[in-house]
């Protein structure tokens, strides 16, 4: 069990790597291809926006043929559309493989989560699923310092040829994995295994609260994921810092997103499913802030500290609550949950890049901030009346 965790993990690390990778070249896209800050951004809201939208397509899959099985192929299947990345010979071209990236990567973190939700208890899963998280918070922490480091070093390509390289390794480790164990998905609920992929969703979304569930995390992605795109180029414009100073800063959000995994189970017994939310949407809110009105670079140092912590408090407890909305489909539930994610991560870039081309940095940190303060006091209040059921 703990090496099939561990395997998730890196193919978690590698799909967030992948989504934000693309961060710290925004400076380098813009110039190489005589685009706008925001047009270059259609490189982070492409990726997120085919991640999310396949989730449609991943979590009946994942309930029908296996969870494990599909995140290994997909994984593997990744290190095609960083090969095209890498290889683009003009902007649209980026897009595409970007867009086919996205694709790939969007199995692996919802259904591992659904994977491991199939095989830990409730009572102990939370700090199971913070722990499986680890690998994802390393692949924000390498997205973001590495991406940076090769702009300055070898230019964006060599960032792409990194996930390429990650892709295959890691997609081998998995098929290897899948091979050997033929009985890996055996957990799984077989009872609405031939249901259709209608049925699926409808089942889904006949519950109230995971429709609760389901609008909350598309609108935590847009304002986190909204805001955070546009840190490394915002440091990068306005303090004159160079893109790996900007990229390694960054890196400061996966840190605290550790913080956080690292004493799980410590914060989870004394905090609970409430106290998360509230503390997890209140430092959001308190780190974008400082982000949008801060005077000089270095306090984007414990920003992005308090924003790692803070994501990863609300995050998985939104975690916890999606793996047990609807446990007969729970491939479908949980994807459609990173979905909406997604979704709400490749709107909130959009709207981002619009306020930044026009009227600046400071309005497009501002939001998130006061967006993500209420959020957490909001759900915090709406797990208090939580069925029991759910």
């Amino acid at each position: 069990m703990i090496r099939r965790i561990a395997l998730l993990s890196l193919a978690a690390f590698g799909s967030a790597g992948a989504a934000r990778i693309a961060d710290p070249l925004l400076p380098q896209l813009a110039l190489e291809f005589a685009v706008s800050a925001g047009q270059a951004a259609h490189a982070v809201s492409f990726f997120a926006l085919a991640y999310g939208l396949f989730q449609l397509l991943y979590g009946p899959l994942g309930d029908r043929f296996g969870k494990y099985r599909v995140i290994a192929w997909a994984v593997l299947a990744g290190s095609v559309g960083a090969l095209g990345s890498a290889l683009a010979t003009d902007f649209s071209w980026l897009l595409v493989f970007r867009t086919l990236n996205g694709m790939a990567c969007a199995a692996a973190i919802p259904l591992a989560m659904a994977w491991i939700a199939d095989n830990v208890p409730y009572e102990r899963r939370q700090p199971v699923l913070a722990y499986f998280l680890i690998g994802q918070i390393f692949g924000v922490i390498a997205g973001q310092a590495l991406g940076g480091l090769f702009a300055d070093l070898t230019g964006w390509r060599g960032a792409f040829w990194f996930m390429v390289v990650t892709f295959a390794a890691v997609g081998t480790l998995l098929v290897t994995e899948v091979w050997r164990s033929p009985d890996i998905d055996a957990a799984a609920s077989t009872a609405h295994r031939d249901s259709g992929f209608l049925q699926r969703y409808a089942a889904v979304f006949r519950v109230p609260w995971a429709r609760f569930i389901l609008f909350g995390v598309c609108i935590e992605g847009a304002a986190v994921f909204g805001g955070l795109a546009f840190v490394p180029t915002y440091l990068h414009a306005r303090f004159g810092l160079s893109l790996t100073q900007a990229g390694a800063l960054m890196a400061l959000f996966g840190i605290g997103g550790l913080s956080y995994a690292l004493f799980a189970r410590r914060f989870v017994s004394r905090l609970g499913e409430r106290g998360l939310a509230i503390a997890g949407g209140l430092s959001l809110g308190a780190a974008f802030a400082l982000l949008a009105f801060a005077p000089h670079w270095a306090l984007a140092m414990p920003a992005a500290w308090l924003a790692g912590i803070g994501f990863y408090m609300l995050h998985n407890t939104f975690q916890l609550n999606a793996t047990q909305m609807v446990p007969e489909h729970r491939g479908t539930a949980v994807a459609l949950f990173a979905s909406c994610l997604f979704l709400g991560q490749a709107g909130g870039v959009s709207l981002n890049a619009w306020i930044i081309d026009q009227y600046g940095y400071a309005p497009a940190f501002a939001l998130p901030a006061l967006v993500l303060a209420i959020l957490g006091l909001l759900f915090a209040a709406r797990i208090a009346r939580r069925p029991v059921s759910a």
